[in-house]
């Protein structure tokens, strides 16, 4: 059981924003994904994202949470909120830019960001779907992130910042489709060991938020390390437990 739930969060760990899964592999020419798919594959029913945004969490956090939807130009707000929590559903092009499924038009990933998260994680989310829905490629997307943080146009990451994902509905990777119900904590952590990650029988993993494998240190020049913790937890946001096959 121990040997199933360690392999799941690995698994998991691909697709950390806002949304994640499993170990990533550096973009190569063998990518499934080896562009963007037309605009309108990445877009849902709005009903059916605000439904699927507002699942990430437990019903408690969700209700009274602001929830994006997708539309042409990138996210925009469907339903406000009063709590300072935000859902939404993120794409496969949310996750590392070194993710050989950055195209993936699958990838439905439900995500409900705490006040500190929205404060200074969502930010990151806008611009990328700002730049992705306008046909920006991935290195355009990676410099205006860059110039953003060097103009002081996107915040520093903040204390406390984390995020649910625990819908039962979400579609994570075509490794498995879906994983386990989780929570991820974004830090400045350096070095993921100080908690424990990855070790025999601990119930966290981590990943950076940028890339994967950097093939230069230059890659990450202008970007803050940011390094993600993914833990999970034993039930689904409707409060059903997790079954391992």
């Amino acid at each position: 059981m121990q040997k199933k739930k360690i392999g799941a969060i690995k698994t998991v760990a691909l697709l950390v924003v806002l949304g994640t899964a499993c170990h990533a592999m550096a973009q190569d020419a063998a990518t499934p994904y080896p562009k963007m798919a037309p605009v309108g594959q990445y877009l849902m029913d709005r009903t059916a994202e605000i439904a699927l945004a507002r699942s990430a969490a437990p019903e408690s956090i969700s209700r009274d949470a602001e929830v994006l939807v997708l539309g042409r130009q990138g996210y925009e707000t469907a339903v406000r909120g009063k709590s300072g929590f935000v859902c939404f559903v993120g794409r496969s092009w949310g996750a590392a830019f070194d993710w050989d499924e950055f195209w993936n038009p699958k990838v439905r990933a439900a995500d409900c960001l705490n006040p500190q998260a929205a404060r200074s994680i969502l930010p990151i989310v806008y611009l990328r779907a700002r730049m992705v829905m306008a046909g920006r490629s991935k290195a355009e997307t990676v410099a205006a992130l860059k110039a953003a943080y060097k103009n002081k146009q996107l915040p520093n990451l903040q204390s406390g910042a984390m995020d649910y994902m625990m819908s039962k509905s979400s579609y994570l990777t075509d490794q498995g489709g879906h994983n386990l119900p989780h929570v991820m904590f974004y830090t400045s952590v350096r070095n993921a060991e100080d908690w424990g990650s990855g070790a025999a029988g601990s119930p966290i993993m981590s990943a950076p938020l940028w890339f994967f494998s950097p093939e230069k240190p230059s890659q990450m020049n202008g970007l803050p390390p940011i390094l993600v913790f993914l833990v999970m937890v034993p039930d689904w946001s409707d409060g059903t437990p997790v079954v391992l096959h």
